[in-house]
């Protein structure tokens, strides 16, 4: 890539940098003439502000297919941006400061597509440099390709195995979990760089747990985990888990088990899907390690709630422990009178046979309600309800 840009910068004499679509930067050629501030800090910090992002992403270059000339402002000299495109897929930026031909006023009006307003760099001058742009694109999307590694191996708990796997990066990383379609996601969608992703790595789960078919495994930077599980989420329109931090990559493994175990809560509880972070489940921390008859024993506690008459029911008891036993709150959550909230909660003590009033009765059946959750088969819609309204996790 640098080799790229070097010859870019020969070909224009123009300064050049070359980012991928996060704005990290990837390659710079030698400087031409004067730069600004904002080149200066992308080179010093290899990363554009998230300010400067905003600015030239408002031009509309992610989506461009062609370069976009983007006006100069005080202290900020005007640029080409040539989005990196390769196959209909954007995978980064070329970025050339222009400045206009002697004796000429730069340009003061909006973005304008190749064929408009041109400072130095002519339309005919770009089109020469068109097949080195291009490879550097394919490079690009080789690279994001070249990503997909055998992390099944490198999640064993088996240091042989995770050593065998000869997997390279550095902390601190997390692991995702993503359901993908029954009928097959296909590759994934271009992923930042760093991020590492097999569609075959599905195959482990946590002792004694069936982690089932269709699962991406996934291995991303620890800063990015969210927003790249909230990306292949929205890809494949399922559910995802993220695993806790580890600064330590031969401790990935662990991330990965945490994030099977947030993706069983994500698909199974609405308030924790459709994407669920392992730090953020509370209980549901304890209570996915156990056992699928574990669940189900501590469930029955609660077995009386369970049938389709009585749904109502559990909801109200769980908003109300929920609540840690506050009825004003609660009825409120609920959007009922205090009265009629009287009335379930002595319904539900009959039914169970649980003293509400009792601490340990309370923790009880607190505790059934929401392991009965994790057995319940999850609504058919609920993949379709995390496309309508994503919900905290």
């Amino acid at each position: 890539m640098q080799d790229i840009a070097d010859e870019i910068a020969r070909l224009l004499d123009a300064s050049v940098t070359i980012e991928d679509r996060s704005f990290k930067l990837l390659a710079y050629g030698e400087q031409s003439g004067d730069i600004d501030r904002v080149r200066q800090e992308s080179i010093l910090r290899r990363r554009a502000s998230a300010e400067v992002r905003a600015h030239f992403e408002a031009y509309g270059i992610a989506t461009a297919t062609g370069p976009v000339r983007i006006p100069g402002l005080p202290g900020l000299l005007g640029r080409v941006c040539v989005p990196l495109r390769h196959r209909g897929v954007n995978y980064g930026y070329l970025w050339l400061l222009d400045a206009p031909p002697a004796g000429e006023p730069a340009p003061s009006g909006g973005p304008v597509l190749s064929g408009g307003s041109e400072g130095a760099l002519t339309d005919e001058r770009l089109a020469a440099v068109a097949p080195l742009v291009a490879r550097a694109a394919a490079r690009l999307a080789r690279e994001a390709r070249g990503r997909r590694v055998r992390l099944r191996d490198f999640f064993s708990a088996d240091p042989a195995v995770r050593a065998a796997a000869d997997v390279e990066v550095e902390g601190p990383v997390a692991a995702l979990a993503v359901r993908t379609p029954p009928e097959g996601g296909g590759e994934p969608p271009p992923l930042p760089r760093g991020v590492l992703a097999d569609p075959d790595g599905g195959s482990g789960g946590p002792p004694g747990e069936d982690a089932g078919e269709g699962l991406l495994a996934v291995l991303a930077p620890a800063a990015q985990a969210r927003e790249v599980a909230d990306r292949l989420r929205d890809a494949y329109g399922s559910a995802a888990g993220v695993g806790g931090s580890r600064e330590d990559p031969d401790e990935a493994w662990e991330s990965w088990q945490e994030a099977l175990l947030a993706l069983r809560v994500a698909e199974h509880v609405a308030g924790h899907g459709p994407v669920a972070s392992w730090p953020g489940l509370g209980v549901y921390r304890l209570l996915v390690r156990l056992s699928h008859r574990e669940l189900a024993d501590l469930a029955a506690e609660c077995a009386a709630l369970s049938a389709p008459a009585s749904r109502d029911l559990a909801h109200t008891v769980e908003t109300y422990l929920d609540h840690a036993g506050h009825v004003q709150e609660t009825a409120a959550a609920l959007g009922v009178h205090r009265q009629t909230l009287y009335y379930r909660l002595g319904k539900a003590e009959r039914l169970t046979g649980l003293d509400l009033a009792d601490g340990e009765s309370r923790l009880l059946l607190h505790l059934a309600l929401k392991a009965a959750a994790l057995i319940r088969r999850p609504p058919p819609d609920r993949a379709q309800a995390g496309r309508d309204g994503r919900s905290g996790g």
